[in-house]
């Protein structure tokens, strides 16, 4: 399918999101939503009213993460939350034994408990396009789960756009799945998944499904956010305080960068703002593309910081995210 009306359809959709009424609850059931909170950015009061303090999610323990990157290991998952709603979920996780060689399928979990990170696909995708980055991170100490939407992957039967606004009680549906393997003595995740730590992310239409758990479908268990060449999927962001990285290309001609500046400017929490300069729509989330060592330093140092509570990697974010004629680092974190 072209680009240009699949950014179409996306456009409408997003703008008709705010009439939908609704809400969807991290165990997948939809409820009568409440009034919003509409808070406003941490920026001079010209960009919008003062908000009440949002709550806060109680402190995570204070644990080092990881020094050296970990061999991955890769699981399928066989989810579903409905008829009409498979979820075949790919997760890659820190797995024992030595490190870069490649992920092994169904490798023995490294020792320890891993934060979750949800990563979400775009239009006409799958979790398998998203691997270069998917892996560095489980490399980097995160359980990383990548569910394929059953209406929006790449050959679905019945491919549907408008379907994106099921996806963030999808996402949540499969944060539900993989926190149950915790607790279940007979699976390979017991005892190694950080219940606690929880991370939405997400490239183009991905990145509208990860700021739908920040909003209408609000998911209260999210710590942090990476919303990758996306914007905002229907109203005001709501819940507890969650910091949120954007990542986009300032050439993007499919979600326009003004698109996630908005996104940006409207997080009334503590955010950050990579730009790859000359970026289109995702190249450099290939392993050869221009911008990808920014992208994938400042997103793990992000999710460091904010899963692990590794001050370290929160120094190194400016770093991390500037280089000359490659990318842009802005920060409110």
């Amino acid at each position: 399918m072209h680009r240009r009306p699949l950014l179409r359809g996306l456009l409408a959709l997003t703008l008709a999101v705010p009439l939908a009424g609704c809400v969807a609850s991290p165990d997948g059931h939809r409820a009568e939503a409440g009034t919003p909170t509409h808070g406003s950015t941490v920026a001079p009061a010209s960009e919008g009213p003062a908000a009440s303090a949002p709550p806060q999610l109680p402190p995570l323990p204070s644990r080092p993460s990881p020094t050296k990157p970990l061999a991955v290991g890769v699981r399928e998952l066989n989810l579903s939350r409905g008829p009409d709603r498979p979820l075949p979920t790919t997760v890659w996780y820190p797995a024992g034994g030595a490190a870069g060689d490649g992920t092994r399928s169904g490798a023995t979990p490294a020792i320890g408990r891993f934060p979750l990170v949800i990563l979400s696909h775009g239009l006409t995708g799958l979790p398998q396009a998203l691997a270069p980055i998917g892996i560095r991170w489980a490399a980097a100490g995160f359980i990383v789960a990548a569910p394929a939407y059953p209406h929006t992957k790449h050959d679905a039967p019945h491919f549907d756009i408008s379907d994106v606004v099921n996806q963030p009680a999808d996402a949540s549906y499969v944060i539900n799945e993989v926190l149950a393997l915790d607790g279940d003595a007979g699976d390979p995740f017991a005892g190694h998944v950080d219940t606690a730590a929880i991370a939405a992310t997400g490239h183009s239409a991905g990145g509208y499904t990860t700021t739908g758990m920040l909003s209408t479908q609000r998911d209260p268990r999210l710590r942090a956010a990476i919303v990758i060449a996306g914007a905002l999927l229907g109203g005001a962001y709501t819940g507890p305080a969650t910091p949120v990285l954007f990542v986009h290309g300032d050439a993007d001609p499919t979600v326009s960068y003004r698109g996630g500046r908005a996104a940006y400017k409207a997080v009334p929490w503590p955010k950050a703002f990579l730009t790859l300069v000359g970026g289109d729509h995702g190249r450099y989330l290939a392993t050869d593309g221009v911008g990808f060592e920014q992208t994938i330093r400042t997103t793990t140092d992000f999710l460091r910081w904010t899963l692990y509570g590794d001050t370290g990697a929160k120094g190194r974010l400016s770093r991390d995210g500037t280089s000359v004629a490659t990318s842009r680092w802005e920060s409110r974190l």
